[in-house]
Formats: structure tokens, C-alpha cells, sequence
């Protein structure tokens, strides 16, 4: 398939988020942390140590629900730094098995002049003509690697999957990259496909000419105890 399909809905856009400084680094520690309404969090980068922090809580599920995306970037205040503004990505967020609570998040502080290399989520747009015939819509990359400058990270990217037809892909390689975006990966690796329906012939499984029904265990039991009995009259 040659037709370049596909485009990035947003543009990045860095949100606020605060910080502080967090001494207690043991586990009895971050469980003291979580106890006041904050969440244990590091910060990690190549321009500055790594740093152990605490956010609110409360913060914290706002900023995630204002995102478009689950790549967030965020200009983060820490209390009592040097620097009035961070720039870092969301790496990792540890959550509770159960209730599903936050319990840790990772941040990777990035420069605004360096390029980062993130896996962006891709989405389909449109209804795919292979669907309407019959065929199944196959989702085989659910993101793709970008390298870009952080303020030009893209939060999805829509694949448009109207012209797809049965048989066909789309592949790394149809999907145009805006300006400062660069798209990683094999192009012609597919991204999504349309299967063909399965036919009556296919579902049912084929019986091989000559083969024959394995015997019954019992009745082989059977047969050879058969002349045992004769002996013993």
C-alpha cells in the first residue's frame, strides 16, 4: 500500500507539576510518603543527579486526566531548587495491583534543544473498506518510536484506515512524519492490516486421505486379554 495514510493529532504541550525534596529513601519510607496524600517519585537525567522527590497525590490525577495522552511532559517546580522550572517526561507509573492507587512514579528530565526517542500510542481513524467486506482490522503496532525535540512530540498518531482493503497493510513507511519528527523502525513494517474473512473450508479442519481413528484403549485391552482367559481353562 502506497498511500501515505495517517497524521499526528496534538502537539505536545508541557503541563505544570510540584514537587518536593524527599529524605526518607527506604520502603517503610515511601509507605510514610503515601500515608500524607503524596506519591514517592525520582527524577533521573544526564545534566543532574538523580533526585528522590514527593507529589500531591490529588496534583498528581489531575495532571493524568488533563493529558491527551500517556506521554506527558511536564514543566516541574521543585521545592527549594535551584532551577524555578524542570523540564521532564512521565517515564513510569507504578500502580497497585488491586485498587489501582499510584504508589511510584519515575521522571526523566530532557532538554528542551535534545532530542528524546519516546514510544507515541497510535489510533485508527475512518471505517475500513476491507471491514465492510468481510475482512478483520489488525492492530499490529499499538505505538510507534519518534524521535523528536520535546515541544514536538506528538500525543497520538491516527492512522486513516478508510481505503484499506482486504489483504493490504499499512506499513511505518506510509505514515508521513510532520517537520522535526522523525519516525523509527523498518518501513515496511506493518502498523495495520485487513485479514481476509475466514472461510467455511478454513474453520473446518481438513481430514488427511489415508489416515485412520486411533483405536480405543479399552477395546486393545480387550482383544489381547482375550487369549490369557483361554490359557487358564
Amino acid at each position: 500500500m502506497n498511500r501515505r495514510v495517517g497524521r499526528y493529532d496534538f502537539e505536545m504541550k508541557s503541563l505544570a507539576l510540584s514537587a518536593f525534596p524527599r529524605t526518607n529513601k527506604r520502603r517503610k519510607g515511601a509507605r510514610q510518603v503515601r500515608s500524607t496524600g503524596r506519591i514517592p517519585a525520582n527524577i533521573y537525567g544526564k545534566t543532574a543527579p538523580a533526585q528522590n522527590l514527593e507529589l500531591d497525590s490529588r496534583e498528581f490525577s489531575l495532571l493524568v486526566g488533563a493529558a491527551h495522552s500517556e506521554i506527558i511532559l511536564v514543566d516541574l517546580s521543585i521545592q527549594g531548587d535551584a532551577r524555578p522550572v524542570r523540564l521532564a517526561l512521565v517515564q513510569d507509573v507504578q500502580h497497585h495491583p488491586l485498587h489501582g492507587h499510584v504508589l511510584h512514579v519515575d521522571l526523566h528530565e530532557v532538554q528542551p534543544t535534545e532530542k528524546v526517542t519516546v514510544r507515541i500510542p497510535v489510533e485508527t481513524t475512518g471505517e475500513c473498506a476491507g471491514v465492510k467486506a468481510g475482512g478483520t482490522l489488525e492492530h499490529v503496532l499499538l505505538k510507534l518510536r519518534v524521535r523528536a525535540l520535546p515541544k514536538d512530540l506528538p500525543d497520538q498518531i491516527l492512522v486513516d484506515v478508510t481505503a484499506l482493503e482486504v489483504g493490504k497493510q499499512i506499513h511505518i513507511g506510509n505514515i508521513p512524519a510532520p517537520a522535526g519528527v522523525e519516525l523509527l523502525g523498518n518501513k515496511d513494517t506493518t502498523v495495520v492490516g485487513c485479514a481476509a474473512p475466514l472461510t467455511a473450508e478454513a474453520e473446518t479442519p481438513a481430514v488427511v486421505e489415508g489416515s485412520k481413528q486411533p483405536e480405543m484403549i479399552k477395546e486393545k485391552k480387550t482383544d489381547e486379554a482375550a487369549p490369557a482367559a483361554a490359557k487358564k481353562k
